[in-house]
């Protein structure tokens, strides 16, 4: 999954990039409010964790400005204003959470996870089950029929993202968007081997992740596979 770092404090940005770059997310970083709303203007993020002080342009402000603007992705205030009104004040203006700093990194690790797992085919479990497919996001763990399967990190975001969109065709284009970091170069099959490489381990049966010609990949749903047999 592809986070959006919004933090202009030099030690606190490279704290928050090491350590979710260790987690396996695809990681962009913004300094002030206006490098971040021009990345939010061209590329699409699961989650962004935004300081509310920023120079010049603050977090309050980008926060509203994305939200009447119909930016929909979840966004963390990660900040030390712990004052209760800027608390109120930040999930007034569309935030989803707010976290004060200092905090541990657990603990935001797993604030992180439940934003992510608010989609509709998802919602309000660490697990997601999809045929004999299982994914423990809580443990970034993988299994099929029982038994566990070990993923690299990004071979894991990029399954968790299929999961996050079973049933749906997937573009490669949207996998590149939300695996891997903004500003690289995009290598002309770098999806297509990861896909590959999560086919080897998760066994080659085409009903687990197929090819939809010209269009990319689809992760089968139980009765999806069962209707396709």
């Amino acid at each position: 999954m592809k986070l959006l770092v919004v933090e202009d404090e030099v030690s606190a940005a490279a704290y928050l990039r090491r350590g979710l770059s260790e987690e396996g997310f695809a990681l962009d970083m913004a300094m002030t409010g206006e490098e971040a709303s021009a990345a939010v203007d061209i590329y699409s993020y699961d989650v962004i964790l935004l300081d509310a002080m920023l120079p010049v342009t603050d977090g309050f402000t980008l926060c509203r400005r994305w939200r009447a603007s119909g930016v929909t992705t979840p966004i963390l205030f990660l900040t030390a204003r712990d004052d209760i009104t800027d608390r109120v004040r930040g999930l007034d203006l569309g935030a989803d959470d707010y976290l004060v700093k200092p905090y541990a990194f657990e603990e935001l690790l797993a604030r992180i996870r439940v934003l992510l797992r608010r989609g509709p085919s998802v919602a309000g479990t660490a697990v997601i089950e999809i045929a004999d497919l299982v994914l423990d996001t809580a443990q970034r763990r993988v299994s099929r029929f029982g038994n566990v399967i070990p993923l690299t990190a990004r071979e894991y975001q990029l399954l968790e993202y299929m999961a996050h969109h079973a049933g749906e065709i997937v573009t490669r284009t949207a996998l590149w968007e939300h695996v891997w970091e903004s500003g690289m170069e995009p290598d002309s099959n770098v999806v297509d081997v990861y896909v590959r490489y999560l086919r080897n381990k998760l066994g080659r049966d085409r009903h687990v992740i197929e090819t939809v010609r010209g269009m990319g990949y689809i992760l089968r749903r139980q009765k999806d596979s069962h209707a396709a047999k």
